[in-house]
């Protein structure tokens, strides 16, 4: 596997738009999925989060990982098809404390969330404390303040730091720099928004030391930057440019043990929540014989927000040997 310093230059978007298989079939008018999910909010406090995953038009960025777009539409969706969507998730729902409209890119894109909206998605969430939503840094602005001023709760925006490493984070092909993380983060702060970062575990064109390295560099500089929580996700194949890069050695996932090395590190730095994403975690799983036990270990260090005992597996180590938490 080549290490960072081994990586090509930057990927264009027609590199990863010739390498992608079909979207999904949704419906302009109805979520593409919802959950309900229990999170650590606070010390002593673990709430019911409801997700609401909306459809809408493709993000405009053709980040090289990125599988969001799979479950998009191609053009701008009817006026009032995602307060429709929003709708019809909290009709099926139970009730929750805090709620999440992601919407596989950027809410504050006015193609994707049409800005006329607001207010109407503003009063069916008026009753949760917490509105989190997703955007690419580039897009925070007046939108963005329209759309939090129209809140009962308040309002934090997700973003996508991707990695610390600059070199690696210019060949994504995601259009932003370090700079431009920390301008949007400190805009949002000084309106009292809360952000919390995305954060690749072990991207393309690192090895999986590198993976766990970087992974903790990289909440560092988030919560150095004013986050107030980063979400670590282990970077998936499924999009087509993932498996070209694989084919030429470019890419593999992390392993499991990585991912709870990070996790437990960050807990460390004592900087801020510190979640590991769980979505398809078993395909990281390499032993069938620990993989439940080591899942559900990252399930309760997720809720108590404090790394639990490692679960010893004689059958896989040194494979699987338990998490490297005291580097």
């Amino acid at each position: 596997m080549p290490s960072i310093n081994d990586a090509p230059p930057a990927f264009s978007d027609e590199w990863a738009l010739e390498r992608r298989p079909p979207k999904n079939p949704v419906d302009p008018f109805r979520p593409y999925a919802f959950i309900i999910e229990k999170e650590h909010i606070a010390p002593g406090r673990i709430d019911d989060v409801a997700t609401v995953f909306i459809t809408n038009r493709e993000c405009p960025f053709r980040c090289l990982m990125c599988d969001l777009w799979k479950n998009t539409t191609d053009h701008p969706v009817p006026a009032g098809a995602v307060p429709t969507q929003i709708r019809w998730a909290l009709d099926r729902l139970p009730p929750a404390r805090h709620i999440k409209l992601y919407n596989s890119g950027n809410f504050f894109d006015p193609h994707a969330i049409p800005p006329d909206d607001y207010p109407a998605i503003a009063d069916l969430v008026a009753g949760f404390e917490t509105v989190v939503v997703e955007s690419h840094p580039r897009m925070i602005g007046r939108r963005c303040w329209d759309f939090s001023d129209l809140l009962n709760g308040r309002l934090q925006v997700a973003i996508g730091l991707e990695t610390a490493q600059p070199d690696v984070l210019a060949r994504l092909n995601k259009r932003m720099s370090l700079v431009d993380f920390e301008s949007a983060v400190a805009s949002l702060n000084r309106r009292g928004i809360n952000v919390r970062a995305f954060i690749l575990v072990r991207p393309p064109f690192m090895t999986d030391d590198e993976g766990l390295e970087w992974a903790v560099r990289s909440m560092q500089f988030a919560f150095d930057a004013g986050v107030e929580c980063c979400v670590l996700i282990p970077t998936r194949g499924g999009n087509g440019a993932m498996e070209s890069l694989a084919a030429t050695g470019q890419f593999a996932p992390p392993s499991l043990n990585t991912l709870e090395s990070a996790l437990d590190r960050g807990l460390q730095l004592h900087r801020g929540r510190v979640f590991a994403d769980l979505w398809d975690i078993e395909k990281l799983t390499a032993c069938h014989r620990c993989a439940p036990a080591r899942i559900d270990r990252l399930r309760r260090t997720n809720l108590l927000q404090r790394p639990q005992p490692a679960i010893p597996c004689p059958t896989c180590f040194p494979t699987c040997p338990s998490p490297r938490s005291n580097y």
